[in-house]
């Protein structure tokens, strides 16, 4: 019965403050335990003592005289305490009995105080991470799509803040992930996105499972920091129109990229194979691409050197077009944009050179 007390109160513990550091829970909850069966003796030795003291009396009087003596309710004396003896082990039993309910009270209090206490610390210095970010990306809905995101973001080495109106299911994912930085509220709101960094991010990823909240969360987005991208999930076609229009740079469709990648596996099964064993590498491979700063001197591709098992150079995007496997003698300006075979340290090489 000791150790299913105690697994009651670890599953409440691991239910209700998931943020709380293991630690000091499992002391309190081995205190409480430890006092609850000290209690549970004192009760037991001074129901026997008093059925003892009066054998006038039922089994039953003689816990309710312990319950009264314990707790110093003071309904009256049921049992006769008449003897010196009988009065001394009445003082030992009262003393304790509320000792031991005082110290299971409090340790209680502190259980309860203690979990919402750190959980708090823990939001103040997880903000404190978010102030600090810059350039990174915030993922609007935490779920299937969401987690994708998060996922493919933490493999490639970019920062981002999670943010859900449904904390259940960020506790869950976030104790498997504690450097995860997240935020409780709706990503509609001004005050939230201003909270996650919107001013600073790069990105806004809105992929919440209703198409009216991604529209919202465009358009916000977009009113508090219109230089920053937002790509935004749809489900129904005619509604990536409006999600445009209320200001996302980009609206994938999952049910229609679905349809056209299920015909692609059938009809172009190489490519597809290639793209899907860089999303399994372990080196985080990716199709990436490097904007051209604005202060970059004009050279040559060849001065560059681009040479490194990090990355392989696919083509330059142009205002013109493309260029696809360009030579040595191709020019490396600003405003052009770097399409790059590469992992997250080819990424940061490449952005040297040109920096």
């Amino acid at each position: 019965m000791k150790s299913g007390l105690s697994d009651v109160f670890h599953k409440i513990a691991s239910y209700r403050f998931q943020m709380a550091v293991p630690g000091q829970l499992s002391l309190i909850l081995h205190r409480i335990s430890i006092a609850g069966w000290v209690l549970l003796g004192v009760h037991l030795v001074g129901t026997v003592g008093f059925y003892w003291l009066d054998d006038k009396k039922s089994l039953s009087d003689a816990l309710y005289m312990t319950i009264i003596t314990i707790t110093t309710v003071g309904y009256g004396e049921i049992v006769r305490v008449d003897s010196i003896g009988a009065r001394l082990f009445v003082g030992l039993i009262a003393m304790c009995g509320f000792g031991t309910l005082t110290f299971l009270f409090t340790s209680l209090s502190v259980f309860f105080l203690e979990a919402d206490l750190d959980l708090s610390l823990r939001r103040r210095r997880m903000q404190k991470q978010i102030d600090k970010l810059n350039g990174h990306y915030i993922v609007c809905g935490f779920g299937r799509v969401g987690r994708n995101v998060v996922s493919e973001l933490a493999v490639t080495g970019r920062k981002f803040v999670v943010i859900d109106t449904n904390m259940q299911v960020i506790e869950e994912h976030s104790a498997s992930e504690p450097g995860m930085l997240w935020l409780h509220g709706d990503a509609a709101d001004d005050d939230v996105l201003m909270l996650a960094g919107i001013e600073r991010a790069a990105g806004v990823f809105a992929v919440i499972s209703d198409d009216a909240k991604n529209l919202m969360v465009s358009l916000t987005a977009k009113q508090l920091n219109a230089q920053v991208r937002v790509v935004a999930r749809g489900h129904e076609v005619q509604n990536s129109v409006k999600i445009r229009k209320a200001g996302a740079d980009a609206v994938v469709l999952p049910d229609f990229t679905g349809g056209m990648r299920i015909v692609s596996m059938m009809v172009r099964p190489q490519v597809l194979s290639i793209l899907d064993d860089m999303m399994r590498s372990e080196r985080g491979v990716r199709m990436e691409e490097v904007p051209v700063p604005a202060n970059f001197q004009p050279r040559s591709l060849r001065s560059l050197d681009l040479q490194s098992p990090d990355y392989i150079l696919v083509g330059i995007r142009e205002k013109s077009g493309w260029r696809f496997n360009p030579d040595g003698d191709s020019m490396i300006s600003p405003g052009q944009v770097l399409v790059l075979m590469a992992t997250p340290e080819g990424c940061r090489q490449v952005e040297a050179l040109l920096a």
